[in-house]
């Protein structure tokens, strides 16, 4: 479910944006693209060092958006690819998933566990 240009844009250096729906309205907060990493089941996987607003936005209410881009990858109309996912996220603190970013990540407290429900292309 992963396409290969969002596994490319993965590599690259950019900016993601998550977005969380909490009980006191939306929330906002960043990571790097090369952070990222995809699950053999095709999860999002992102290493939580604070992310305290989001892990409880994540309690309420599990939806997630996330918007990812690069510059250097080739889009739909010329330079730059971005996309937009729409997920089911959980904060998980244990198991394969967690121990396979703490490998790379020592500072994370937790691995932010997105499923997609859809992936888009948006330029």
């Amino acid at each position: 479910m992963i396409p290969e240009k969002l596994q490319e844009i993965l590599k690259q250096d950019g900016v993601v944006a998550i977005a969380t729906l909490g009980q006191d309205g939306p929330h906002m907060v960043n990571t790097w693209n090369s952070y990222i990493r995809i699950s053999p089941e095709g999860r999002l996987l992102i290493p939580a060092g604070y992310m305290n607003h989001t892990e409880a936005n994540v309690a309420f209410n599990p939806e997630v958006l996330i918007t990812v881009g690069s510059s250097k990858v080739q889009g739909l109309h010329g330079p730059g690819a971005g996309f937009l996912i729409k997920g089911s996220a959980a904060f998980i603190t244990s198991g394969p998933d967690f121990e396979q970013l703490k490998a790379t990540f020592s500072w994370l407290r937790a691995t932010l566990a997105v499923t997609p429900e859809s992936v888009t292309q948006t330029w």
